[in-house]
């Protein structure tokens, strides 16, 4: 160890993990490793003490330059100008209503045909008493008039002025006030959302790097606790939440804080009497706007919760598919989905619920202010005449104003919120000191390095299950130059040990060193640097064959590759095809088979020219003519370096230097091949165990191999080396459900030359393959609205109501301004007690409109709610259904992926239900709002009307925009991003295999490359959106210029009634907003009806292979008879391949057939016939005398079990797995334990704290590959299946687990037709017949005596090695 000191810890806190000792250092490399702290466990102990949001609003803007700055404070000076505008159009307002109510009470004044007008003031007429005639006598009545109005003409007149109002030159001038602001409104809106956007643009790129590289930085412990799902959509979703933080809505939340303040400050200044009243109201909306809120985040994220569980359901049902088919779960899965869902639309109706009574509420309220402000603002201008009707006004709408921005602000704090919730765990990352930083510099490089490896006293777990030791006090010796292997039962620590040699973890006591040196000592880029590895599973980068060999080294010539790959005897194959080294491999290498990969891998490995060689398990999943060429190269390249080689396989362990037997996570023996037996140990147990069976065969093989030699290059059974390993894959996990790339290249001849035939898949496929899924999308036409809520049918009622109350809503924005108008009017009576009158009449109405609104908003949320989502569960159900009866040809296209699917059931049944329930509410509600406000303005004043119209697209384009402005970028955004996130996601799925190579770096630049793009287009859009919110801002101002100068000019020449103005302009200018609100609804109808398009497309598809139907023939003495009769097929997405060509093979019932074969000759395909996955093209398969095609498919698979090489298993509890195996009736538990029992299960079972109630975890995670296996066997028993299938069944597991499941195998086989595929010869010599297949049909067929005699393939496989494929 370098100088430093060693602190032990020996208390350990309860949830941390034991840190036995920390290492701190201060030598020269500075202080580069602190075990101490383990933040992970941690947080998961202290999340409940922890606030969510941990990062302050301000540190947002933590990675922002001066510039950015400079911008984001120019952009707040323009919204805080921007903000005060409307309450300036407020005084103007005012001053105008002042204006018009005078010039009405002097035309009312001179109504009165006893005044006139004298000098600019009213005055009586002075000869008005002259009037009467003379000639005529006074009676009583007469004298009466002459003498009350005398009276009342000797009073002098309120000095009133006349005839100086010229209302068309007033207007005018107020036109050109609102054409100012308007103007100054447009500018200050641009420049206020552009530079905030742009600002935020950079920022948003910046933590994209850091997050990334951080990330790509961290060590391989990290990864094993965090998802990389979960960092995947951390990357897109929480940055984008980062983004809406600090981009467009500040400006917009400072404008509207802006507007509130000012609005308050004209409220106060101009009469503060009224606005204290009002203000004692407006806490009622306050809290209910508040609580709104509150209520429906939390409803949300119940809803969400609650479908999370139906879509996990989803994803891991089809993630699944096979597994579900085979064992006829479809009904079942469908109710479990659907039991999920109906909490999902609990919480869904309940929100719906809130939100209307909540709606309701603030309506409600608000009227009730408009009442009581009317009320007492009137008494204040009529009675003690403190303000003018025009102060009333702007009091009354600067308190309104500045609430509604208030109001309006919130939601911007809420995305705030979100933002810091987001940055909360995103600047934790940027912040992590990674515990092994594999991007440090710092650490020693060795000037020669000798190779000795040796692990001192080790004790490890992994970070993501301290609780279960792997390694115990491992202590083991590696010499330079020697191959040592590493032997043991899976779980043995075998595996750990070398991912300790590549320190992707620290152990947690102990230490591993190279040539002496502590490798914690040592520079990680380095050390890695020395290594070469070959894994079980390869993972190649989707690119060509030569860029994934330079991977191995950076800058390695075209002469070194090449090199590499002849050593690893690869070059020839990579000349055989088409395009040679520049063939693309595919996603994850899947356009090669599994020796190829191995090859390629192997050639990277090497091309390092690497000092250590790390071999895990590298030629486990090839059949035995890839092995036998694999390990010939394997062998060449061990000269000279140290190797360590994990296996399971004997034939390749024999020959290494030392063998090392693991038990346990201890070294229990070394020794070499014939020490060890002689020891009868571990090592021993596992060689007699797997050579008993082959021993004899080898022997008797030999001595016939003696007498005769077959001539070497008869029968070379296709090179295509192993697709089994990629078709496991597609079988394990759907998920890559590009079986296409999958299916075995069986058109390869038999004489090994790989011909362009083989690799038909053209390169123009394979971009087509790459191309993100949008452009594969066939074109659907939008559905028919009439179809959509045919499936809403049941649910009329509720629609009719919420229809009713929607409508009821649209009405009564215009009635508002009816109201409105008419108080103005009574402003210019000059009847004191009629103006009374009419005023408490009108606060009257307000209440009643009120009161009104409030239930039929609440109508109209809870039956749109309940029937939308009555609908989406529906849907739901119905799409879930259907997906499940397709057969499985049709999971095989990539578009059906289960991500795709699970997607396609969360989006696009909620987004149909946007084209019936609220949707339909906001049509009705927007169509009766514009119908009766048009119709009440053409009656008042059609000509007012007319022009005002002509804004109305305008005003309405404004509204849609502000709307449309939210979704309309979001998808250029995301598809700006996908490439970048295509990367994001190969780098991290293959963190391990980039953390081997020491390629973070170039995976980081990559990404940075990529985001350039993105970027680009968020500059561009700042500009368009800055533009588009000015003018949406704009319009109103100008709109009202236009109307008020008309309407003046219409008051002067054509007497019309000024509160009419007001009343048109006012219904006609809020029913357009409110238009503008619906139409920003359209995008999401349109997409209503391509989903519900996409959606009927699925439903309307006619499977071929039907699940759901009753047709077919059953019978009742099932017996299990089988005939292969000629059987031609291709797999639906690679037709040009021929995968069987004429395959002839018949079993009798109680008889095991047994296939054998190189990868790619058909032997699965042949079973997923059987199963009735995929029909034959051409030919027949039998089942007891009946062709499959005719028999009814769960009939058919309910007698069928069957047990694959990587069994699937469902994220539940063990029992529930095993009784998964008959879906048809309820099954006891004695029933299971017996199925267990006899899949030697039970014992390992009780073992367990939680007995046959221990979850599995996802995908069987939480179980060896042993103990899957044989939970996969019970699930098969329970079935009591008359036909058993066992495909690999033993291939992937390790000799111990290996002998327990055969055990158990043959326990289950007894009399039932079996099919077994296999690699291992000792799984298949006692089968009744073995058939030996190549290219899709059968070659030989016999007992293996017969077949050993007759000196064919079948004889060569076995004369070559143990594992027979």
């Amino acid at each position: 160890m370098p100088t430093g000191s060693v602190r032990l810890h020996s208390i350990k806190k309860l949830g941390q993990e034991n840190h036995s000792y920390e290492v701190s250092d201060e030598g020269p490399a500075g202080s580069y490793m602190s075990m101490t702290n383990s933040k992970d466990k941690e947080k998961v102990q202290g999340n409940q003490e922890q606030p969510a949001i941990r990062v302050g609003f301000f540190q947002l803007f933590r990675f922002s330059t001066c510039k950015d700055v400079a911008m984001m404070i120019v952009g707040s000076f323009c919204a805080v100008l921007h903000g005060s505008a409307q309450p300036l159009m407020l005084l103007v307002f005012g001053l105008l209503t002042d204006t018009f109510i005078e010039y009405d009470i002097e035309l009312n004044e001179l109504r009165d045909d006893r005044k006139e007008c004298v000098n600019n003031t009213i005055q009586w007429k002075t000869n008005y008493t002259v009037v009467q005639d003379p000639t005529r006598p006074l009676n009583q009545s007469d004298l009466d008039l002459i003498i009350n109005s005398t009276l009342e003409m000797l009073i002098p007149l309120r000095n009133m002025s006349c005839g100086i109002l010229d209302i068309e030159h007033e207007m005018t001038m107020f036109a050109f006030y609102y054409v100012g602001i308007g103007v100054s409104v447009f500018l200050l809106g641009y420049f206020q959302i552009s530079l905030w956007v742009t600002a935020a643009a950079k920022q948003i790129q910046l933590i994209r790097k850091m997050y990334f590289s951080k990330v790509m930085r961290m060590e391989i412990g990290w990864f094993d606790c965090t998802s990389v799902g979960e960092l995947n959509t951390r990357m897109s979703d929480d940055i984008n939440k980062i983004n809406d933080a600090i981009a467009d809505q500040v400006a917009i939340f400072v404008q509207r804080f802006t507007t509130f303040v000012c609005g308050f400050s004209i409220g106060f200044v101009k009469g503060w009497k009224l606005t204290l009243v009002i203000i004692a109201a407006s806490p009622l909306i306050g809290v209910g706007a508040g609580l709104m809120a509150l209520f429906v985040a939390k409803l949300t994220g119940m809803e969400l919760q609650a479908y999370a569980k139906a879509g996990a359901v989803a994803d891991e049902v089809l993630s699944s598919i096979r597994t579900v088919a085979a064992f006829g779960g479809e009904k079942k899965e469908v109710d479990r989905y659907d039991r999920n869902l109906v909490s999902a639309q609990r919480w869904g109706i309940r929100k719906g619920m809130i939100m209307g009574f909540f709606t309701g509420y603030m309506w409600l309220i608000i009227f009730l202010c408009y009442a009581l402000a009317f009320w007492y603002g009137s008494t204040l201008v009529i009675d003690t005449e403190e303000y003018t009707p025009g102060t009333l006004l702007q009091v009354f709408f600067g308190v309104l104003v500045a609430a509604m921005n208030l109001g309006q602000a919130s939601p911007c704090l809420e995305s705030f919120a979100a933002g810091r919730g987001a940055a909360t765990i995103i600047f934790e990352t940027i912040d992590r000191e990674p515990e092994i930083d594999c991007l440090s510099e710092a650490g020693y490089k060795l000037d020669r390095v000798k190779g000795d490896i040796e692990f001192h006293n080790v004790t490890f777990h992994y970070p993501s299950r301290p609780e279960v030791k792997i390694l115990d006090q491992l202590s083991v010796v590696v010499k330079s130059g020697e191959t040592t292997a590493f032997v043991g039962s899976s779980g043995a620590g075998k595996s750990t040990a070398i991912q300790l040699i590549q320190r992707f973890y620290d152990p947690k006591e102990g230490m591993v060193t190279l040539d002496g040196h502590d490798i914690k000592g040592l520079n990680i880029q380095w050390l890695r640097s020395l290594i070469g590895i070959v894994e079980q599973e390869p993972v190649l980068f989707a690119t060509t064959i030569a860029e994934n060999i330079r991977y191995g080294r950076p800058g390695v010539s075209m002469a070194d590759i090449i090199t590499a790959a002849k050593e690893a005897n690869a070059y020839n194959f990579i000349m055989d095809l088409p395009q040679k080294f520049d063939t693309l491999v595919g996603e994850g290498g899947g356009q090669m088979s599994g020796g190829q990969k191995q090859r390629i891998a192997i050639a990277r490995a090497l091309v390092r020219n690497p000092r250590i060689l790390l071999l895990d398990m590298a030629t486990s999943a090839l059949d035995n003519e890839s092995e036998a060429i694999v390990q010939e190269a394997l062998d060449k390249v061990r000269m000279g370096r140290t190797t360590i080689s994990i296996a399971h396989r004997l034939s390749t362990i024999k020959n290494a230097d030392i063998i090392v037997g693991f038990e346990h996570g201890r070294a229990v023996e070394r020794g070499k091949h014939n020490e060890l037996l002689e020891r009868k140990g571990v090592y021993f147990t596992l060689v007699t165990l797997q050579s008993q069976g082959d021993k004899a065969l080898n022997e008797k093989a030999r001595q016939m191999a003696e007498g005769l030699e077959p001539e070497p290059e008869r029968l070379n059974l296709s090179r295509a080396g192993s697709y089994r390993a990629s078709l496991r894959a597609s079988i394990r996990q759907r998920s890559r459900s590009q079986l296409s790339n999958l299916i075995p290249d069986s058109s390869v001849p038999i004489t090994g030359d790989l011909g362009p035939g083989a690799y038909s898949m053209s390169q123009e496929d394979k971009y087509k393959k790459s191309t993100p899924e949008e452009e594969e999308e066939e074109p659907v036409e939008p559905a028919p609205v009439a179809r959509i809520l045919k499936y809403n049918a049941p649910e009329w009622p509720y629609m009719v109501f919420g229809s009713l109350g929607a409508a009821v809503n649209g009405g009564v924005n215009p009635v508002y301004s009816l109201l409105f108008s008419q108080i103005l009017a009574t402003f210019s009576v000059t009847d004191p007690d009629a103006q009374r009158r009419e005023i408490n009449g009108i606060c009257v109405f307000f209440v009643m409109v009120g009161v009104v609104s409030f239930f039929t908003q609440m109508l109209q949320g809870y039956a749109f709610a309940k029937s939308g989502e009555l609908l989406t569960r529906r849907l739901r159900r119905i799409g879930f259904q259907a997906m499940l009866g397709q057969e499985i040809g049709w999971f095989d296209d990539h578009r059906n992926s289960p991500g795709a699917l699970t997607t396609r059931l969360a989006t696009d049944a909620s987004q149909v239900q946007g084209a019936t329930g609220s949707q339909i509410g906001m049509i009705v509600n927007s169509l009766t709002n514009i119908g009766v406000a048009i119709i009440m303005s053409f009656y008042f004043s059609w000509k007012l009307t007319l022009l005002i119209l002509c804004f109305l697209p305008f005003i309405a384009l404004s509204g849609g925009f502000q709307a449309k402005m939210l979704t309309g970028f979001a998808k250029q955004d995301k598809q700006a991003m996908e490439s970048a996130g295509q990367i994001s996601g190969e780098a991290l799925n293959n963190i391990r295999t980039i953390a081997g190579l020491g390629k973070e770096r170039s995976f980081v630049e990559k990404y940075e490359a990529h985001l350039t793009a993105p970027y680009q287009a968020a500059l561009k859009k700042a500009n368009v959106y800055g533009a588009c919110y000015g003018f949406a801002q704009c319009v109103v101002f100008l709109t009202n210029a236009a109307s008020f100068r008309f309407g003046g000019y219409l008051v002067e020449q054509e007497g019309l009634h000024f509160s009419l103005v007001f009343r048109v302009i006012s219904a006609i200018v809020t029913s357009g907003t409110a238009l503008g609100r619906a139409s920003s609804y359209t995008p999401d109808y349109a997409k209503a009806k391509i989903s519900a398009a996409r959606f009927f497309q699925l439903l309307d598809r006619v499977p071929p292979i039907s699940v759901y139907s009753n047709r077919g023939e059953k019978w009742d003495n099932f017996q299990g008879n089988l005939d292969f009769i000629e059987c031609k097929f291709t797999y639906p997405t690679r037709p040009d391949i021929q995968v069987l060509n004429g395959l002839n093979v018949s079993v009798k019932p109680g008889q095991t057939l047994a296939f054998v074969g190189s990868s790619g000759c058909g032997k699965s395909t042949s079973v997923q016939l059987l199963e009735r996955f995929y029909d034959p093209d051409n030919g027949k398969v039998l089942i007891d005398g009946h062709e499959s095609t005719r028999v009814n498919v769960p009939f058919l698979r309910s007698k069928i079990g069957i047990v694959s090489q990587e069994p699937v298993l469902f994220d539940c509890s063990i029992a529930e797995n095993i009784k998964y195996g008959d879906n048809l009736r309820e099954i006891g538990m004695n029933e299971v334990i017996s199925a267990a029992n006899k899949a030697q299960l039970h014992d390992f079972v009780m073992s367990l704290p939680e007995k046959y109630d221990t979850n599995v975890g996802s995908q069987g995670s939480q179980l060896s590959r042993g103990q899957k296996q044989r939970i996969a066997i019970a699930r098969a028993i329970i079935r009591d299946p008359k036909i058993l299938l066992l495909d690999e069944a033993t291939s992937a597991l390790d000799t111990e687990s290996e002998k327990t499941v055969q055990e158990a195998l043959d326990k289950a086989r007894e009399g039932r037709t079996c099919i077994v595929i296999a690699h291992r010869l000792s799984t298949i010599q006692n089968s009744d017949i073995i058939a030996v297949m190549s290219r899709g049909f059968v070659i030989e067929k016999g007992t293996h005596d017969q077949l050993m005699a007759l000196n064919g393939a079948y004889y060569k496989l076995v004369t070559t090695g143990a594992p027979i494929s």
